[in-house]
């Protein structure tokens, strides 16, 4: 027993000190699991900070939209190269990951989310048509993601996770009706509103009515119509147009989108509206769209936008140089025909926008880059622009333009400096705005003089 005691005692030693020695073990075993796990996350930090940010892009690059969206795209790879060429952003490349919704409004919120989720870009750019955007604003919303969306819309909105560098309505359409009623503009008295039928025409034109009732023009001298995505024959409306500009002082507001503007304006021609009898004011056709048209019957009707090719700067025309060659260079179609338009510009501009505010951040965190982007001022080859310390907005010129024979647009009207971005219409909406600054939780009415946001459960934004 004694022996038995002595052995067992010897056997309870043996594993008191045997214990200590797998513990030990199993430490520095898990110590050495943790450590290698450790090691690899910091090494796969270090791998992914020196490695290339993914961005975004999602145009349509088939379908009906294709038209106006392929060339955004195009740019966009040129400001990639471009900024690549000179070290990156925080000495990272850019890597765009491209996406074709195909003109299919569903698929822009699966591809997005498909860019967030699956790829992890921190930034998209991309959209074109308001019903595309919003589509896009519950995904980016619901994961934090960040969309620059480049081109006019209608207004009404102010999303956290959406930098608007296209114009708000008081950037576009409110001025180019404001010069129609002016003596510059003719003195119109009658207008035909023709659109598209989805969310941008028929809100544009919902504040467009609110303004020309307010302005004096009869409910009777405002004609009002619509036509599907696609629509190819328009020669009963153009005819109904004819007539209705046949007693003079009438104006067309036009906000159809996409390639149903070819047959639009083909019909135009060939049913003789005249310009100086009956101009139209195109808010969706710029010079990239006209590439498709025979532009000698359509000289003299008019297009508001934020920038025209024919901005008459040394660096404009370095940029629009640029983009030719880099067309050419990379067998693009139309070569070093291609033109720069305004949905382009914007587009590219929004790039350069996120880059500045990604370095100002010191990061491509999208809480980061929202904290750092009111008040940016970028210098684009048109002049400065300016990010807008309230909203998601920028500040910019406006210009109407006159269709050439070439194409091209002449400048006829440009506002007097840059105009300041509003979201929320002062002639639908006179008490909202929109406002991510200091405590900010984005629209908001004024009621008794305070503000009651929308959303009043909304992260604020505080400014860097």
């Amino acid at each position: 027993m004694v022996g038995e005691k002595k052995s067992t005692e010897g056997v309870k030693t043996k594993r008191r000190y045997l214990k200590p020695t797998l513990f030990g073990l199993l430490v520095l075993l898990a110590v050495g699991v943790v450590g290698t796990f450790a090691a690899r996350q910091v090494a796969n930090a270090a791998g992914e900070e020196k490695g290339p940010i993914k961005i975004g892009i999602l145009h349509s690059l088939s379908g009906t939209m294709a038209i106006s969206e392929q060339s955004i795209k195009d740019i966009m790879m040129m400001g990639i190269e471009e900024i690549n060429a000179k070290g990156g952003v925080l000495g990272r490349k850019i890597e765009p990951i491209v996406e074709d919704p195909a003109s299919n409004w569903d698929l822009f919120a699966e591809k997005a989310k498909k860019l967030l989720v699956q790829d992890k870009v921190p930034v998209i750019f991309g959209c074109w048509t308001s019903v595309s955007r919003k589509s896009v604003l519950p995904v980016v919303e619901k994961n934090n993601g960040l969309l620059f969306y480049p081109v006019q819309y209608e207004g009404e909105e102010c999303s956290r996770n959406i930098i608007y560098t296209g114009a708000s309505v008081n950037q576009q359409a409110v001025p180019a009706v404001e010069y129609f009623l002016s003596k510059e503009g003719g003195e119109k008295k009658k207008f035909y509103l023709l659109g598209t039928d989805y969310v941008y025409p028929r809100t544009t034109n919902k504040i467009l009515r609110a303004m020309l009732l307010k302005k004096g023009i009869s409910e009777k001298d405002i004609m009002e119509e619509y036509t599907p995505f696609h629509h190819q024959d328009y020669q009963t409306i153009v005819a109904k147009i004819k007539r209705f500009c046949a007693g003079g002082k009438a104006a067309v507001i036009n906000t159809v989108n996409g390639d149903s503007n070819v047959p639009l304006f083909k019909e135009l021609a060939n049913t003789g509206v005249k310009a100086d009898e009956c101009p139209v004011m195109s808010f969706s056709v710029a010079e990239d769209e006209l590439r498709g048209l025979d532009t000698k019957p359509l000289v003299g009707h008019l297009a508001a936008w934020n920038y025209f090719q024919t901005v008459n700067t040394p660096q404009n025309k370095e940029l629009v140089k640029k983009f030719k060659d880099f067309a050419k260079k990379n067998n693009l179609p139309g070569g070093a025909s291609r033109v720069v338009d305004d949905p382009m510009f914007w587009g590219y501009n929004g790039l350069y926008l996120w880059k500045a505010a990604v370095e100002k951040a010191g990061s491509t965190d999208v809480d980061a880059v929202l904290k750092a982007y009111p008040g940016l001022e970028v210098q684009t080859a048109a002049g400065k622009i300016v990010a807008d310390t309230r909203n998601h907005h920028t500040a910019k010129p406006v210009y109407i333009g006159r269709i050439l024979a070439n194409g091209q647009f002449e400048i006829i009207w440009q506002s007097k400096g840059l105009v300041t971005p509003e979201p929320w219409s002062e002639y639908t909406y006179p008490d909202r705005q929109c406002d991510w600054s200091k405590g900010g939780k984005g629209s908001f009415d004024m009621k008794g003089g305070q503000k009651v946001f929308l959303d009043p459960a909304a992260m604020p934004i505080e400014p860097m």
